[in-house]
């Protein structure tokens, strides 16, 4: 393992990593081809492309999860040939995955040493070793806080902190900002840049262009499985990137006129959740959406948005009122509330919106069984269920050999562009849209606003819960901010500003927060 050298010239130091005519086949798809990136030592670079471009391949094959059918990677200029994420960590790479590996009922201390118990033991040497670094890096963390006490940004730092207690000098970071609020960002930034500062090497995956031009030293764009082009940030502009990575100009969440109306087609008045232990999870929630509005909820994950979505939809058993179109849903299970005509896009979509090992055709069914076109009586009609499959194919551009193709083959976006047709066939109601975008391509970003669009036009009430508050702003007709399971200030899109509507989010005050009302 090479000895990082803090403030060295990367210009002048070996490469870090160097791949060289990488090619990755799996029955019926290549998924890389003839893949060639260079990424120098004590630098952040930046790898970006459409969701099956082949970057998260690419990415395991690096991790030692996969291993390449042809060509070679060297990792500080020793060949790298790796059986396993354990061959990986030894030479000094770690990985920091989109979805956070956390107990939440363990301390950070416990959640970092645990698997590399053998480095500093699990008591006070390793105890100062999480204090060095956490100093070192500024990340502010205490060993003995529980995991579940910390906030998403800090969540993430203790990720970062396990791959740099096993060793790293490579850190890989899958889309790592796809859910903190700007002010996460900056500090996430300033973390990163004291990293590349002490030599380490970062490899920065993400969809937002804005942050990889504020971030990268280095630009790589990968397309159907190769790469297409390299960049340095201040010879490129976000639109040039984007055209780069499919083709087409950068989209734009922006809404055209108002389409809102006077009709409430969801009403929530007093909505209260309490957990087993007496705490409050949502406290005397109220809000409308009229026909053809889209609600926007803006909120620092684990706030309670995720309990006011399953209170809603049914999956918990709240108090309070919800009406839908008059209807009083009180004492209504989910099947029942989906069949009163509300689409729900997941924010998880592998755990609640998918059966990653069934076929398009019977996902097209999951959630749906009891409806037109997927039931004839008691029993699945699949026949119409197939016919309906390809006609969400076709409409919402799922790129799938076939709807007898697994789930679990395609790239996260088409999955969410399969959920996005499932959840708006039928005419549905109020669309609860969680995250909808979170984790795809510009391009799948762009069918899916579109379609969000068109349903608004068309009268669809939607209630959007967002961490990309540009989204949330371009989309939205009002947007509320949930704070502590309480909603706190009410703001206009046309007005607030990502800043603002993040001091709101994080309990904070910003005296220029223009349209805001209690």
């Amino acid at each position: 393992m090479a000895t990082l050298v803090k403030g060295a010239d990367p210009s002048t130091a070996p490469d870090a990593v160097v791949v060289r005519g990488v090619t990755k086949r799996f029955p019926g798809v290549v998924a890389n081809h003839d893949v060639d990136i260079t990424i120098r030592r004590g630098t952040v670079h930046a790898l970006i492309g459409e969701n099956g471009a082949g970057k998260s391949t690419l990415m395991k094959i690096l991790y030692g999860v996969q291993r390449a059918d042809e060509g070679s990677i060297t990792v500080n200029q020793t060949d790298a040939n790796f059986s396993s994420p354990t061959d990986a960590i030894k030479a000094g790479i770690g990985m920091v995955f989109q979805h956070f590996m956390l107990a939440d009922n363990l301390t950070v201390l416990e959640n970092v040493v645990l698997g590399a118990e053998g480095r500093h033991g699990i008591g006070d040497k390793a105890r100062a070793e999480i204090r060095r670094l956490s100093d070192a890096y500024g990340f502010n963390l205490d060993p003995d806080q529980l995991v579940e006490q910390l906030g998403v940004g800090q969540r993430q730092r203790v990720e970062i902190l396990k791959v740099l207690y096993r060793g790293a000098e490579i850190i890989i970071l899958d889309e790592p900002t796809a859910v903190l609020v700007p002010q996460e960002v900056d500090a996430l930034f300033d973390n990163l840049r004291g990293l590349r500062e002490s030599g380490h090497t970062i490899l920065f995956i993400s969809h937002k262009l804005d942050e990889v031009l504020a971030i990268a030293d280095d630009i790589t764009v990968m397309r159907r499985g190769t790469t297409v082009g390299e960049a340095k940030p201040g010879t490129v502009t976000k639109h040039q990137l984007a055209e780069m990575m499919v083709g087409s100009e950068l989209p734009s969440p922006e809404t055209e006129e108002s389409t809102v109306t006077t009709q409430v087609l969801l009403d929530v008045a007093d909505l209260t959740l309490v957990d087993d232990r007496g705490r409050h999870l949502l406290k005397d929630i109220d809000l409308t959406i009229h026909k053809g509005e889209v609600l926007g909820i803006a909120g620092v994950e684990g706030n309670g948005q995720a309990e006011l979505v399953e209170s809603v939809m049914g999956m918990r058993k709240a108090t309070g009122k919800v009406t839908l179109a008059d209807r009083n849903l009180a004492g209504r299970d989910t099947r029942e509330r989906r069949e009163a005509g509300i689409g729900f896009i997941p924010e998880d979509r592998h755990r609640h919106g998918l059966l990653l090992d069934a076929t398009l055709w019977e996902n097209r069914v999951l959630g749906h069984q009891t409806r037109s076109p997927s039931s004839k009586g008691m029993l699945i009609d699949q026949r119409a269920a197939r016919a309906d499959t390809d006609r969400i194919i076709a409409a919402f551009d799922v790129r799938t050999p076939s709807r007898e193709t697994h789930a679990r083959a395609l790239s996260g976006g088409n999955q969410q562009k399969l959920i996005v047709g499932r959840e708006m066939s039928g005419d549905p109601v109020l669309l609860i849209a969680a995250h909808p975008t979170r984790g795809v391509d510009v391009g799948a970003q762009a069918a899916i606003w579109d379609h969000i669009k068109t349903a608004r036009r068309n009268g669809l009430a939607v209630l959007l819960i967002s961490a990309d508050l540009d989204e949330l702003i371009g989309l939205s007709d009002r947007i509320t901010v949930i704070l502590r399971g309480e909603l706190v200030g009410e703001f206009d899109p046309r007005t607030v500003t990502p800043q603002q509507l993040g001091a709101a989010m994080t309990g904070g005050r910003d005296e220029q927060a223009g349209e805001e009302t209690q």
